[in-house]
C-alpha cells in the first residue's frame, strides 16, 4: 500500500512538472505547440450575382501584422495577415474574370513593415492587372489601415467611420526605478554603448533618444510622402498639416480629400457595377475551410491580437523589439 501511494505521489509530481513547463512555454512565447495543424485550400465562394465578371471582396480586419494564430487543437492554422493577402493576390492574378477588388478595411493600423508590404502587394496587383481597387472603410482605417487604403483607386467610408491617425509610434517599457526598489540589477556585456538602447532596464541617453526620433521621423516622412503621391488632391505640405496623429470622421476626411466618397458597402457595390457598366457582376470572396463568409458584412478572418506594450523583457528571442507602428493608440 505504501509503495502504491509512493508511485501515485511520484506520478502526480511528474504531471505537475509537465504542466508547469508547458505554462512557462506558453507565457514566455518561446514556442508554439501544434498537433498536426492544417491549412485549408483557398476556394472561391459566391456571395451575390451571376456574372459574367467578378468583384472580389477582401477583408482586412484587426491589427496589421504577420503573426500566425497559435493553436493547440491541431484542426486549423491561420496565416498571418501579410501571407493571407499575398495568397489572395496570387490567386486573383490568375483569374481574368475579376474586374474589380472591393477591400473592406477595419483596422487601427499595425506594424510599419506589414502595412507597407500589404500596400505594395495591392499596388503591384493593380499595376500588373489594371484592375481597379475600391476601398470600403468600416469602423476604422487609422494609421497603417489608412496606409493600406492608399492603394485604392477610390476610398469610400461609412458615415460613422474614423480615418487618419497619420503618424508613427514606438513604445519602450522603462523598469529601471522598479528594479532598483526591489534590489534587482541587470548585467549586460555588449560590443557598443548603444547595443542595448531599447533595454527596459535603463532610460535612453540624450543621444539615443535623438537617434531613435530620427528613425521615427524618417518613417513618418515616408507615410506623408505616400499620401501625397496617391491622393492627387493633396500636396505634401497639406498632408503634413494633417499628419499629427489625429483621427477624422467621414465628413471631415472627405472635406480634407483623405477619402473620395461616403456610403455603405452596398452603395459601393452598386458604384462598381455602374463604373464598369455591368449590373450582373458576381460578388465573390476567397476562403479556406476554417473561414466563414455568409454575406457582404460577414467577417471571415479572426481579428489579430497584438500586445502594444511588449513585456516579454527580452526573454523571448523570437520577439522583434522595438515595434515601429503605424497604429492609432488612444
Amino acid at each position: 500500500m505504501t509503495h502504491w501511494k509512493s508511485k501515485t505521489f511520484k506520478l502526480i509530481h511528474d504531471l505537475r512538472f509537465v504542466v508547469l513547463v508547458l505554462m512557462i512555454i506558453i507565457i514566455s512565447g518561446c514556442a508554439t505547440i501544434n498537433f498536426g495543424p492544417s491549412l485549408g485550400e483557398l476556394k472561391e465562394v459566391t456571395i451575390d450575382g451571376e456574372g459574367p465578371g467578378k468583384i472580389l471582396l477582401v477583408n482586412i480586419d484587426g491589427v496589421i501584422n504577420n503573426q500566425k494564430d497559435r493553436t493547440f487543437s491541431g484542426s486549423t492554422l491561420r496565416l498571418g495577415m501579410v501571407e493571407k493577402i499575398r495568397s489572395i493576390v496570387e490567386k486573383a492574378e490568375k483569374d481574368d474574370e475579376i474586374k474589380a477588388l472591393l477591400i473592406k478595411i477595419n483596422s487601427p493600423g499595425g506594424t510599419v513593415t506589414a502595412s507597407d508590404i500589404i500596400f505594395h502587394l495591392l499596388k503591384t496587383y493593380k499595376d500588373k492587372t489594371k484592375v481597379r481597387i475600391y476601398i470600403q472603410v468600416m469602423d476604422l482605417a487609422a494609421s497603417g489601415g489608412y496606409y493600406i487604403a492608399l492603394a485604392g483607386d477610390e476610398i469610400i467610408a461609412h458615415p460613422t467611420s474614423l480615418i487618419g491617425s497619420i503618424g508613427v509610434i514606438a513604445l519602450k517599457v522603462n523598469l529601471q526605478e522598479l528594479m532598483t526598489k526591489i534590489g534587482v540589477s541587470w548585467e549586460i556585456v555588449k560590443s557598443g554603448d548603444k547595443k542595448d538602447f531599447m533595454s527596459p532596464f535603463r532610460s535612453f541617453t540624450k543621444e539615443e533618444r535623438e537617434l531613435f526620433q530620427g528613425a521615427i521621423n524618417r518613417l513618418h516622412n515616408r507615410f506623408v510622402t505616400l499620401i501625397a503621391e496617391n491622393r492627387s488632391a493633396l500636396n505634401k505640405s497639406q498632408v503634413q498639416s494633417l499628419a499629427d496623429g489625429r483621427v477624422f470622421d467621414a465628413e471631415q476626411a472627405k472635406d480634407l480629400n483623405l477619402i473620395d466618397q461616403i456610403g455603405y458597402v452596398t452603395d459601393t457595390v452598386h458604384r462598381i457595377k455602374s463604373d464598369l457598366s455591368n449590373s450582373n457582376l458576381k460578388l465573390v470572396t476567397y476562403h479556406r475551410n476554417n473561414d466563414f463568409q455568409g454575406n457582404i458584412y460577414s467577417q471571415f478572418q479572426k481579428p489579430t491580437s497584438f500586445n502594444l506594450i511588449n513585456l516579454d523583457l527580452g526573454f523571448n528571442p523570437n520577439a522583434l523589439s522595438p515595434y515601429f507602428l503605424y497604429i492609432w493608440s488612444p
